[in-house]
């Protein structure tokens, strides 16, 4: 994979700003042209580090309102048992696969070429890009400790990064009149890449809510802000590649995580295993010679 730095620079937004592309304008065309399967009913696209940051920086020098998810197993049961929270992540401009779980699914469905893309890397490279074109990136989420210390850290790292919003929001829902606050505070920070660290599911549901009414490409990273902050610490480069990663984080935050990965994680086995199964006998059916064979 290239780095950010061997990606083709394009314009350098020193023109003047075009009108955001907001409200009944958004272009819902296929965002990338990368294959892309669906994985227990949940659209997951094949895409580069490359891809994607070539894509949200191209959105964000016209100011398109787009919404980018970092999907992990977790978001394909949650959009399994909420219809609505499925259509959120269906909807979302682009969907990478985030653990190798996802990676290892699109390959079995024929997509030989996918490899993982993870909120903190995918981050950082944004933000080194973002630094080396002059675009301005805002901070959503998480506690105002996580968000000092992450907004030091991404300029400590890129000197010339501008951080045009930082904000922690309350952990409770927002009133109307909060919300239309908060989308005016980042519509006049002039933030055109929004980096969202709510968690998930709340983080996909409020990019999917907000898209229509914010004039820049929000990135729903996650954990990315603790980690990238200094507050976390990721698994081994080991275990990130063959799968474990999960067992890093239930070791470290058992409480809070045993459910989802003690029985989320086998409920995906399931349901994929039953997907290309699905899969496979549908194939044995169309063939001609298999169907022939069935006659007899």
């Amino acid at each position: 994979m290239r780095g950010p730095s061997e990606m083709t620079q394009g314009s350098s937004g020193s023109a003047a700003v075009p009108a955001p592309t907001v409200g009944g304008g958004r272009d819902r065309t296929r965002a990338v042209d990368v294959p892309a399967r669906y994985i227990v009913g949940m659209r997951v696209d094949a895409v580069t580090y490359e891809d994607a940051t070539r894509t949200i920086l191209k959105w964000a020098r016209t100011r398109q309102s787009r919404y980018v998810c970092v999907a992990s197993v977790n978001n394909v049961i949650w959009s399994r048992d909420d219809p609505d929270f499925l259509a959120a992540m269906n909807a979302a401009d682009i969907a990478t696969p985030d653990g190798m779980p996802l990676v290892w699914a699109l390959r079995l469905l024929g997509v030989n070429v996918a490899e993982r893309v993870t909120g903190p890397v995918l981050m950082d490279v944004i933000c080194q890009e973002a630094a080396r074109v002059g675009i301005p990136v805002g901070l959503y989420g998480s506690t105002e400790d996580v968000i000092f210390d992450l907004r030091r850290s991404l300029q400590m790292r890129h000197p010339t990064l501008e951080v045009a919003l930082a904000e922690a929001p309350p952990f409770r829902s927002l009133s109307e009149e909060a919300l239309e606050a908060t989308r005016s505070r980042i519509g006049e920070s002039g933030v055109r890449i929004l980096f969202v660290g709510l968690g998930a599911p709340k983080q996909e549901r409020w990019m999917a809510d907000n898209v229509m009414h914010v004039p820049c490409v929000m990135v729903g990273v996650g954990a990315a802000f603790d980690v990238l902050a200094g507050h976390t610490t990721r698994a081994p480069e080991w275990m990130q590649s063959s799968g474990l990663e999960w067992a890093f984080r239930l070791a470290h935050e058992p409480r809070r995580l045993w459910r989802r990965y003690l029985i989320g994680n086998p409920r995906f086995a399931a349901l994929f295993t039953h997907q290309l199964l699905a899969r496979i006998a549908d194939r044995r059916m169309r063939d001609p010679i298999v169907r022939r064979e069935g006659r007899r």
